[in-house]
Order: structure tokens, then C-alpha cells, then sequence
């Protein structure tokens, strides 16, 4: 039968003893681990205690260690290793990675946010390998509870208390015509109007196709679509090449110049989306994603 561990042996007490073995006292073991000399003596006096048997001599105010301290240095040094690769393995087992970051991102993010996202990332952390996985909000909160991603830049999902999320901007949605349309050259525009029209929108899960359904609910009818695609530029060529009007975020208007207007609408119509940081609650003290929203955080301000 194995023989029981005593619950006062932890490995941060293991930790304290290689730090003052190391150090040699008190107070370079206190500065190693950024505690005080207190703790260190404490925790000496507790894993001795829980060793049964005697660590270390006391010469004056010293600790002299002696052999048995020496031989239960080497063993830690082994089971602190083990322990620490146990952990990384387990993490990579479970999807994460202490140097690759998955991160999700709306389509729409890739014009602006995310490079610059990615530069601060690289800047902070030049060892950590960055992944951009695309999707719609439903795609990217999927994986994300999937631990298929680590993090995802999307419109802020319901209140979940598995997935925190940091808010960062808000962006007004808008009528998008083709450049010389009819609706060009107008100061807003009023959807009850536009009946009689053709329009292209993005497929179930986008959140503004969330937006354009709920616009369209106001407006009293149901638009006559043409055609539904996977991602918000496919949707942009369709209305730059005339094949129908549609409704866009304003994070988008630079990307095709003067071939996709967007218009405000009528005040009755308008819609703002919460764009934000989302990770589960479980990993909100892990390094990169510490070091992810400290990177976002700052982008927020910035755009102030």
C-alpha cells in the first residue's frame, strides 16, 4: 500500500525550501519568491514538522541545513519539474498552450483591430504564436466554450457565467448601398421605404445579420433576399456589384473606397453593436490572456 503524503508537505513549501538553499537565508529566499522572511521561516518550520524528522541547525539567528534537508532539496527539484511538465501537458491536452494563442475574430476585426492586436501581442511577448480563427459570433462562442480557441474579438454574447468579456467599442450599424446607387447621395434612410428592393445579407450566426433581421422586424416586412454568404467582404462585393443593398457595421466602411457606401438610417431604426473581448472565466489568470486584454485594454484607450 502507498504510504500517505502528509497535507502540510506542498509544493509551495518545497518551493520556499529550494529558494532558501539557493539563497542561503532568510532574506535572499524572501527576495527570490517576493514574500517575507516570516513566510520563509514559517514554511521552513512547517515542512520540518511535517518531515518528522530534523532539517536544519540553528547557528545564531541561522538555518544551517543538513543532510536529510539536502537529499529533500534534490528530490523537489525533481517533483517540481515533474509536476510543472505534468501541467503543461495536461494544459496542451485541454487545448492550451503557454506559447501559441488561438484567437477568434469576427471577419470585419481583420481590417482594423486585429493587426493591431497582434503587433501589441508580438511586442509584449515575442515568443508567443498568434492564430487567427474567423467565424461568425455563434461560430467563435462555440469554440470558445469548445476550448477550440482561446480567445475571441466578437460582438459581446449574452451573459454566460462560464465566458467573461471585456467590452472595447461600440460601432452603429448602416444602410449599404453601391457607390452612384440612388440612396448615395442621402442623408439617412428609412427602411419602410425600400420594400420594393433586392438585398443580400450574411447567414444565421453573424451578429449583424442579428441586426438585420431585427431592422427589418421594425420596418414591418420581410425583404426580398437574393442571396446569403459566409463572410462580411463576399457580402460587400455583392453590394458594390449592384446585386442588392444589405446592412453593415461601421468598422467596415474603408475596406472597398467609394464602391460600397454606407448611410445612416432613420433614427428608428438604429442599432449600435458591442464589440469586446470574451474568454472563459476558468483561464482569466492565464499569462497570454493577461497579456491579451492588457494589449486590448490599450487599444481602447487609444481610440478614445
Amino acid at each position: 500500500m502507498r504510504s500517505r503524503i502528509s497535507d502540510d508537505i506542498t509544493f509551495r513549501k518545497l518551493e520556499v525550501l529550494l529558494a532558501y538553499m539557493e539563497g542561503g537565508n532568510l532574506n535572499a529566499a524572501a527576495r527570490m519568491l517576493d514574500i517575507s522572511t516570516v513566510s520563509v521561516h514559517r514554511a521552513l518550520h512547517s515542512l520540518e514538522e511535517a518531515m518528522s524528522c530534523q532539517l536544519f541547525s540553528l547557528q545564531g539567528r541561522n538555518l544551517i541545513p543538513n543532510e536529510a534537508a539536502q537529499v529533500l532539496a534534490e528530490v523537489s527539484r525533481d517533483v517540481l519539474k515533474l509536476m510543472a511538465d505534468g501541467i503543461a501537458a495536461t494544459r496542451s491536452a485541454a487545448g492550451y498552450s503557454a506559447d501559441h494563442l488561438r484567437i477568434g475574430s469576427l471577419y470585419s476585426l481583420t481590417t482594423g483591430i486585429i493587426p493591431e492586436v497582434i503587433i501589441g501581442i508580438k511586442l509584449r511577448k515575442q515568443e508567443l504564436e498568434t492564430e487567427l480563427v474567423l467565424g461568425s459570433n455563434a461560430d467563435l462562442l462555440h469554440k470558445l466554450k469548445q476550448n477550440a480557441i482561446d480567445a475571441a474579438l466578437m460582438a459581446q454574447p449574452d451573459p454566460d457565467p462560464d465566458v467573461e468579456s471585456i467590452p472595447l467599442f461600440e460601432d452603429e450599424v448602416f444602410f449599404a448601398a453601391p457607390g452612384g446607387s440612388p440612396y448615395a447621395g442621402m442623408k439617412e434612410v428609412d427602411l419602410r421605404e425600400c420594400a420594393g428592393e433586392k438585398f443580400v445579407c450574411l447567414r444565421d450566426g453573424f451578429v449583424t445579420f442579428n441586426g438585420f433581421q431585427e431592422a427589418f422586424r421594425i420596418a414591418g416586412f420581410a425583404p426580398t433576399i437574393v442571396t446569403r454568404v459566409g463572410d462580411i467582404f463576399s457580402l460587400m462585393n455583392l453590394v458594390g456589384a449592384g446585386i442588392g443593398y444589405t446592412l453593415l457595421p461601421g468598422r467596415v466602411r474603408d475596406a472597398f473606397g467609394d464602391r460600397v457606401q454606407l448611410i445612416p438610417l432613420k433614427a428608428d431604426f438604429h442599432m449600435r453593436q458591442t464589440i469586446g473581448l470574451s474568454f472563459l472565466r476558468v483561464r482569466e489568470r492565464d499569462p497570454n490572456l493577461l497579456a491579451l486584454a492588457a494589449v486590448c485594454r490599450m487599444l481602447k484607450h487609444g481610440a478614445k
